[in-house]
């Protein structure tokens, strides 16, 4: 199947030769660093694996993901089959830091989850103001979410860039926290990238315009220039 090569720390795997390389170079297999959650460097172009041989690896990895089940909606999602977990720590919007008892090889036990699909104005950029909104975007997650037990579901991509889980979160109730964010306008669809629910999430931002709700409604304008 051939290796790839690892830094110490960073979710992305590479060539040799890569220019982005700059810690030690730990060589492993392809299928180990696909099974530990890595994601291909965009700038070597590391190989990949055919879906049928990834779809394998994650099969065998008892995490259920909404692509592999082939869901048409996010409401149809199974919460008796995903991982449990606990909310410890609340950071924003479409951010929070779960616990996990007894996860699978590649999650650790407390992790960073940014919410797939959604993206919450800002509240901590160092570099930006408050955005319009964001702070009710971040208390609704933080008084929904905050020391409850959740089930978290993933997607074809493990991690972003920064190491933080992509993953939907799912109340007990079967409700989806990333669709309760759009729905209510305290999000909007983050479609830079694919993942199974892209056109259901994009439908759910359209009628959170329609219906003004959010930071659709009231002061449209201000949330343009700062969003």
């Amino acid at each position: 199947m051939g290796f790839v090569y690892l830094s110490k720390s960073g979710s992305k795997y590479h060539l040799e030769n890569c220019s982005t390389l700059k810690d030690t170079k730990i060589k492993t297999k392809l299928t180990d660093a696909i099974t530990a959650g890595k994601s291909p460097c965009s700038v070597c172009n590391p190989p990949l694996l055919k879906e049928i041989e990834k779809s394998k690896i994650y099969s065998q990895q008892n995490i259920y993901r909404v692509n592999m089940e082939s869901l048409k909606s996010y409401a149809n999602a199974d919460i008796t089959r995903m991982l449990p977990a606990k909310v410890i720590r609340h950071i924003d919007g479409d951010t929070v830091e779960l616990q996990f008892e007894n996860p699978p090889s590649i999650i650790k036990k407390t992790e960073k989850i940014r919410m797939i699909g959604v993206d919450t104005p800002e509240t901590l950029h160092p570099k930006k103001e408050v955005q319009y909104f964001g702070k009710e975007a971040s208390d609704f997650t933080k008084k929904r979410l905050l020391n409850k037990d959740v089930f978290i579901a993933l997607d074809w991509d493990t991690r972003d860039k920064y190491d933080r889980l992509l993953a939907y979160i799912y109340m007990n109730d079967g409700s989806c926290h990333n669709a309760e964010l759009i729905k209510n306008g305290f999000a909007a669809a983050y479609t830079h990238f694919p993942f199974q629910f892209l056109d259901e999430f994009r439908l759910l931002e359209k009628q959170a315009k329609a219906g003004n709700r959010g930071l659709w409604g009231g002061n449209r304008q201000e949330s343009k220039k700062q969003g």
